[in-house]
Order: C-alpha cells, then sequence, then structure tokens
C-alpha cells in the first residue's frame, strides 16, 4: 500500500487539529498564565509546535470574532474573556463553585495526564495540591496507589458517575 501525498497532507491536518483542541483544552481550564515548560509539560508537544498552535488559536479567535482571546506577556500565554466582556464574567463567575480554583485545576490536570504520580502534580502546582489530592481521594474521587516514594493517581468510577462522563476506552 502506498500512501499519496494528500493522504500525508490529510494526516498531518487532522493530527495538527487534535494538537490544536489540547492545547485549547490546556489553555481553558488553567485559567492563568503558563510558561513554554508548562505548556510542554502538559501537552507533550515541542516548543516549536506550540508555538504555531499559539498562533493559530490567536488566528481562530480573532477570525471568528469570538470574545475569547490568546494573550501573551513576558513569555507567558494564557486564555482570557475579551476586556470588553469581563462585566458579563464578573457576573457570571461570582456564584460559589462546589471546588476552588485552585482544586479544580489540580484535578484537571490529574484527569488529563492520568495515570500521573503525586510528585509530578506537585510540582505542577505546588504544595497546596497535597491538600486538594486528599480532598480529591476523601470524596473518592481519585484512587492514589503507593509508587515507590509517590503515589500513582488515577480518576475513579465515582469521579465519572459525579461528573456524568463516560469513561473513555
Amino acid at each position: 500500500m502506498t500512501i499519496s501525498a494528500k493522504t500525508l497532507d490529510e494526516i498531518d491536518k487532522e493530527r495538527e487539529k487534535e494538537y490544536l483542541k489540547k492545547l485549547e483544552a490546556i489553555f481553558f481550564i488553567s485559567g492563568r498564565y503558563l510558561t513554554m515548560s508548562e505548556l510542554v509539560s502538559l501537552s507533550d508537544l515541542n516548543p516549536i509546535i506550540i508555538q504555531e498552535l499559539i498562533e493559530k488559536l490567536k488566528e481562530k479567535y480573532n477570525k471568528e470574532d469570538s470574545a475569547i482571546e490568546i494573550i501573551e506577556k513576558n513569555g507567558n500565554w494564557k486564555m482570557d474573556v475579551k476586556q470588553e466582556y469581563f462585566n458579563i464574567v464578573k457576573k457570571l463567575a461570582g456564584g460559589d463553585s462546589e471546588f476552588t480554583k485552585a482544586e479544580q485545576e489540580t484535578l484537571a490536570i490529574i484527569a488529563y495526564k492520568q495515570p500521573i504520580k503525586q510528585s509530578a502534580v506537585i510540582k505542577i502546582r505546588g504544595n497546596k495540591a497535597y491538600d486538594n489530592i486528599k480532598k480529591f481521594v476523601d470524596l473518592g474521587l481519585v484512587k492514589k496507589k503507593k509508587l515507590g516514594h509517590t503515589y500513582l493517581l488515577t480518576l475513579s468510577e465515582d469521579f465519572y458517575n459525579y461528573f456524568n462522563l463516560s469513561k473513555e476506552k
């Protein structure tokens, strides 16, 4: 079987679409500025590809006349709502969430990278993540299995039920 140039091009385009979705999800859930090394760690992509994808996301949001934008500050990037929509967001974001923003970010990293070592989560999120992880284990959302000097963290069935998600195989 031979693979035509068109087929290779189609494969590349599909791969790029998946990479864009992955990076977009990382920006969406982080809610803060991310360094290139954090983006590399979270996405498993190389910095050159990430830089190209950031530019494509910027173009996408500009082209679609979106309320969302990618902001760069001192070599760090984040997804945010454009300035003119901040008042709407403040009204919506004023309510209480079941989990703090820090807890949500920690849980998102575990969900995205699982199985992941607890030490890796702490490296990404800082020492406060120990409390977040304990809370998730106590709630039964995360399973913790001893692995050397650290733990291996995975999502439990209760996580999928709690958030009404289907478990991908």
